[in-house]
């Protein structure tokens, strides 16, 4: 399976669309993508996983460098995701304490705004 990424910005949110499976193979394009958003200026990302079929440990390794990127920025990495298997992931690892992970898109935002 492929990964597919997509961007756009709302507000003061960049928000990173990912579909397909995020593994040692296509991890690294994502990653690329967060160093790229981050060196551009956008600090408050939002990566919708909802379409995510398969997390592995590399995976997990992007999202946590990328929100050290942001957070290094005063910056906030957040995420939309509702599938229990990918949630089980971030919860046996603890990481349900780090990243907000949200329900929806417009929960996020709706959250972010409140944040400002």
């Amino acid at each position: 399976m492929d990964l597919k990424l997509d961007h756009h910005s709302e507000d003061n949110l960049t928000i990173v669309d990912v579909e397909g499976e995020i593994d040692v193979y296509t991890a690294p394009r994502l990653r690329e993508l967060l160093i790229d958003l981050v060196n551009k200026g956008n600090f408050h990302l939002l990566v919708n996983m909802e379409k995510v079929d398969f997390l592995d440990s590399t995976g997990l390794g992007v999202l946590v460098g990328g929100l050290k990127r942001v957070r290094a920025h005063d910056g906030s990495l957040e995420l939309v995701c509702t599938q229990e298997r990918i949630l089980k992931i971030f919860r046996i690892t603890g990481l349900t304490k780090v990243f907000g992970i949200y329900a929806s898109v417009d929960e996020a935002k709706e959250a972010h705004g409140r944040d400002k």
